[in-house]
């Protein structure tokens, strides 16, 4: 055997074997190290699933705005990305955020178990709001107005609260400092009850404007808004000049946790209200997952079966090819990685038949080459060779498909059809270095070994040329 046909044989033993290892469901991580070095590498690889597959909730916000006015599409694109950070804030696997037609976000948050925090904690405006109360105490919970804007009529007391006064609610108090004047703000613990806490620092501006309002208002009341509803109303016990301080309260470490992540990627250019909200559990994914499951391995038995009747040896090499050809594409959706939904799965399943078409191509091209004479070299070889142009113009065909139903998708906020051609899109790639490389290995392998005689190749008995 040649020494090139060595070096490509055991360079597809070696990827087959890694891509192997990756692709097993039990591998979610890879963990390396150099004995003798600090040099190591680890990173996890679960597999991720989509929202259809472990369940979770599905929400499509609105932008709340008086009727007749408009909203810009750079404020939805700006409440899309705040949207977003807020959510890969709450550590959630693989969220989609997508701005649909009439003024719409779609949120999509696989695996949320409580799904009333996690809307309230990215679906509310998130305005933060140092006021000035003057000589009044505001109980934790009143909505009250202030001079950046009324409080909407939906916006109602905390439950459990004391009675508000109606003078309050129709009182508005002064604005100081607010969110946005913000530098950082992180969750603590105070140091004498334990208690967590939100602690937080200004910027230049809002540093002097709160220290200039803290100096002249000793021994008075400084209200901690959050979307109109108070946080708390601590008494200004002195001047609080270093741009830093805390807010502290009868909070859980839930809530504390939220408050943070509303706090640190700002308030929402639009109001939003929940049009829809739907919790998908996981059972049905589950089953959906063991029935593909079941298709794939069907679909591919049914594949290796006719592969191996019509092209004999050859199909059996193909075969093998196959299977090195869904380890790959299934290690690369761990390694991207592809958040896989039944959309998703459908187009790998897809992709496997569409995966055997090289190899049919090639292998009848290769049936003519030996009718025609030539050697099984020879056939081998010229038989890839006039087969590529077939396989390269059927798949771009493929890809130019998949990158219009994968722009659809991300445009009219259809994730099912962006799975499906992502899926898709990959399985073909991954097809055409198989086919071309995998199988051409295997086959110019064993002919060069001998293994593969000339008389009953691809089922065929040869005739010699016509002259």
């Amino acid at each position: 055997m040649r020494r090139s046909t060595t070096r490509m044989l055991i360079l597809v033993v070696v990827i087959a074997a890694v891509v192997g290892w990756i692709a097993w469901p039990t591998n979610n991580e890879i963990n390396l190290a150099i004995p003798g070095t600090s040099l190591s590498y680890r990173r996890d690889i679960p597999i991720r699933e989509g929202l259809d597959l472990q369940g979770g909730i599905q929400v499509l916000l609105q932008a709340d705005v008086p009727a007749g006015q408009s909203v810009d599409d750079d404020s939805m694109k700006a409440a899309r990305q705040v949207i977003e950070n807020r959510v890969n804030g709450l550590g959630v696997s693989e969220p989609l955020v997508q701005i649909a037609q009439n003024n719409r976000i779609i949120v999509e948050l696989p695996g949320v178990k409580d799904p009333e925090t996690a809307i309230k904690t990215f679906g509310s405006t998130g305005l933060l709001e140092f006021v000035d109360a003057g000589s009044t105490p505001l109980a934790v919970g009143w909505v009250v107005n202030t001079s950046l804007g009324a409080a909407p009529a939906e916006v109602q007391p905390a439950p459990g609260t004391p009675s508000e006064p109606p003078e309050i609610r129709a009182q508005t108090f002064k604005t100081v400092v607010q969110g946005k004047d913000l530098s950082t703000a992180s969750v603590g613990f105070d140091q004498t009850t334990n208690r967590p806490e939100v602690l937080f620092s200004f910027k230049d501006e809002g540093s002097k404007a709160f220290g200039d309002f803290t100096q002249a208002n000793v021994n008075r009341y400084l209200a901690i808004i959050l979307d109109k509803r108070v946080l708390s109303s601590p008494i200004i016990q002195s001047a609080i000049l270093g741009g830093s301080g805390r807010i502290n309260g009868q909070f859980t470490l839930e809530q504390v946790q939220n408050i943070v992540i509303q706090l640190k990627y700002g308030a929402l250019p639009v109001p939003l209200k929940v049009v829809q909200n739907r919790t998908i559990g996981p059972t049905l994914g589950q089953d959906s997952v063991h029935k593909s499951i079941v298709a794939g391995v069907i679909g591919l038995a049914i594949v290796a079966g006719f592969m191996i009747l019509n092209y004999r040896l050859p199909g059996v090499l193909a075969t093998l090819a196959l299977v090195i050809y869904a380890a790959i594409t299934f290690a690369l959706f761990k390694l991207i990685p592809v958040t896989l939904t039944l959309a998703g799965i459908a187009g790998f399943i897809l992709s496997i038949g569409m995966a055997v078409d090289a190899n049919i191509l090639i292998f009848e091209r290769m049936k003519e080459e030996l009718r025609a004479g030539r050697s099984m070299a020879g056939a081998l070889d010229t038989g890839f060779a006039r087969a590529w142009t077939s396989i390269r113009d059927s798949n771009v065909s493929t890809l130019i498909t998949c990158t219009i139903l994968y722009w659809f998708g991300a445009t009219f906020g259809a994730s099912i059809i962006q799975g499906f051609a992502l899926t898709l899109a990959l399985g073909v790639l991954v097809s055409m270095f198989t086919a071309i490389t995998v199988t051409r290995t295997f086959l110019r392998a064993l002919q060069e070994v001998g293994a593969m005689p000339l008389h009953g190749a691809l089922g065929l008995t040869p005739r010699p040329a016509h002259t």
